[in-house]
């Protein structure tokens, strides 16, 4: 299987020795010896009969290759695996003055948000022949300073920052996933938390549910305040009294479902009675449901559950999450697509400077209907 890079080799060059010691020899590979001598793009594309263009447009999976026969692509790739073609990476990069490379910053890698937003950009990635470097900033200014200057050090041509507070200005494209920050050149992409805080509600108080428990995430989170708020204002519109009693706020800089374990431990501690919970996300009210199972109370039978975001192990979760799911895989898909889209024209101005995606609420086994007493 070939990756969309440029597939052009350059000539090895002999190491300078003296002229004297150097006879003039024509390489010849033994009888024994498996190695072949280096195929360029002009040889394969002669042995195909074809222009160095058409097969470097096939090869590099450029726009122009949708209008070249599926026959003749297949042509192409067979003879590249049969003539043992490969890229050469350090050509493609002095050719076009890029690494090929793009810097991903994340608040840490684990299980949830961050993992599935890149996956969506290594999709869009490989498809476009580039590389991808990830850098941790475990919610601390320094290190998030210290990312930066790493990943510019090793010349990415671009950066993508997910869920974090990025308000640097820097020389390269930047593209942002819930970033909420407006800094000049850099695109954000962002889910309508309004509208997803409004359908979580809405369906709670569909079942009846009037005291609703929320957990507000951690400070550090790019997401937690503009989720707040709508939180606040989702409840206003659906007539659910938001009671600041009955909300704790996640603590600690792990994602671990102990964080919403706390949390709701001390929602409970307060003795207001609740008949529902809105976990800021999934992790923390995976978390959550063991606290109220520690407590004696069912889910959903005594206390329904909604989360947030959608991770893989949400459906498997017993009982399976009710969540809204956010469209991780497409954020980050779209945030690799754009920042490749202004490296590669750097002319180029993008004319919006946030892209908003919707919400979808995944009804499943966590949420039921409120009981007539508390």
């Amino acid at each position: 299987m070939y990756q969309n890079y440029e597939y052009e080799l350059l000539a090895t060059l002999p190491l300078a020795v003296p002229h004297s010691r150097m006879p003039r020899k024509k390489f010849e590979p033994s009888a024994n010896s498996s190695e072949r001598p280096a195929v360029s793009l002009k040889t394969l594309a002669r042995h195909l009969d074809l222009s160095t263009a058409t097969v470097s447009v096939v090869l590099n999976g450029a726009r122009g290759s949708a209008a070249i026969p599926q026959s003749t692509k297949d042509r192409v790739f067979a003879a590249a695996e049969k003539l043992k073609y490969r890229p050469h990476f350090v050509a493609r990069s002095l050719r076009k003055q890029r690494t090929f490379t793009i810097g991903v910053v994340v608040p840490e890698v684990s299980e949830g948000y961050a993992a599935l937003v890149m996956s969506g950009i290594e999709n869009q990635l490989l498809q476009s022949g580039y590389f991808y470097f990830v850098a941790s900033h475990r919610h601390k200014a320094d290190l998030l300073r210290e990312c930066a200057t790493s990943l510019l050090g090793r010349s990415v041509d671009g950066l993508i920052a997910v869920d974090t507070q990025w308000k640097h200005r820097i020389s390269i494209p930047v593209v942002s996933v819930s970033g909420h920050e407006e800094v000049e050149g850099v695109t954000n992409i962002l889910l309508d938390h309004s509208a997803a805080t409004s359908i979580a509600i809405e369906h709670l108080v569909g079942l009846g549910h009037r005291n609703i428990a929320c957990i507000k995430g951690q400070a550090f989170s790019s997401d937690t305040e503009v989720r707040w708020q709508s939180v606040k204002k989702a409840c206003n519109k659906w007539n659910a009294p938001f009671d600041h009693d009955l909300t704790a706020q996640l603590t600690g800089d792990s994602s671990s479902p102990e964080m919403g374990y706390a949390a709701t431990r001390s929602i409970i501690s307060k003795g207001k009675p609740f008949t529902a919970l809105f976990a800021f996300n999934d992790i923390s009210a995976i978390g959550a449901i063991r606290a109220l199972r520690e407590a004696g109370l069912q889910v959903p039978q005594d206390v329904s559950v909604v989360g947030f975001d959608d991770i893989l192990s949400a459906a498997f979760q017993n009982p399976s999450l009710t969540t809204v799911r956010q469209p991780l895989l497409k954020m980050g898909e779209i945030a690799a697509e754009l920042v490749v889209r202004q490296i590669e024209d750097a002319s180029r101005k993008d004319p919006t400077e946030a892209i908003v995606l919707q919400p979808e609420l995944v009804i499943r086994e966590s949420t039921g209907p409120a009981r007539l007493k508390l």
